[in-house]
């Protein structure tokens, strides 16, 4: 899951970002509005975390502008603007919720969650491929009864293969959902992570089900011959 946080905070932006970083997100972080907007079109997030009050470009308008060109990523409002008719106006603009500052992170993570989930199809909360289980409610996941332990990039991978089971996913539509904005420009990074997970997927001689398509990507499926 890849969200983009718009905060021109110098120490709340950066906060969050590690915080939904923690929480196995992928996190890019705008500092002013034509950033955000700008990132809003070209990048296909899963949801967009909008502080109001940005420079160069309000935080409103660049909700209303991306809903103009048809941009239907769930946005959420992060202000110190509660009064009411402030609230009232944000949704107004398209923006799906609205959390007022100071906020506890745990709230926050929670109205991400609940935004995530009301933007995905299926809504089961737990993705299965053959004998791979994972839980996102609790971050389990298992390979038949053997339950795995996974870093956060590695859940991140599983969790975007899973969603997309016999799809072959080319390395930059990986590095666009599972990594942040530039990641896509590291050498091998994605080869080196689809080998970690192989092998903790497959550490008691289970088969295969991440197969290299060559020339294209990879793709979740079932094991050959």
């Amino acid at each position: 899951m890849r969200i983009l946080i718009a905060e021109d905070h110098p120490s709340l932006g950066p906060d969050i970002k590690k915080g939904l970083e923690r929480c196995h997100y992928a996190v890019d972080l705008a500092v002013d509005g034509e950033e955000a907007f700008a990132l809003g079109l070209e990048v296909t997030y899963d949801l967009i975390i909008l502080d109001i009050l940005l420079p160069r470009m309000s935080g409103l308008e660049v909700c209303r502008q991306l809903r103009e060109q048809q941009v239907a990523i769930p946005i959420l409002f992060l202000t110190a603007l509660g009064e009411i008719e402030q609230r009232v106006h944000g949704l107004d603009q398209g923006a799906d919720d609205y959390l007022v500052k100071p906020f506890a992170f745990t709230e926050l993570e929670a109205r991400v969650r609940a935004l995530l989930r009301r933007n995905q199809q299926p809504k089961d909360p737990v993705l299965r491929f053959l004998d791979v289980t994972l839980d996102t409610r609790t971050r389990e996941v298992w390979r038949g009864e053997r339950q795995i332990t996974l870093s956060s990039k590695e859940y991140a991978l599983l969790d975007f293969l899973l969603r997309h089971p016999r799809q072959v996913l080319s390395r930059t539509t990986i590095a666009e959902h599972v990594w942040d904005y530039d990641a896509e420009h590291l050498s091998n990074v994605i080869d080196v992570y689809i080998r970690y997970l192989r092998n903790k997927l497959c550490a008691c001689g289970e088969p295969n089900l991440i197969q290299t398509v060559r020339g294209a990507g990879y793709q979740l499926k079932e094991p050959e011959g």
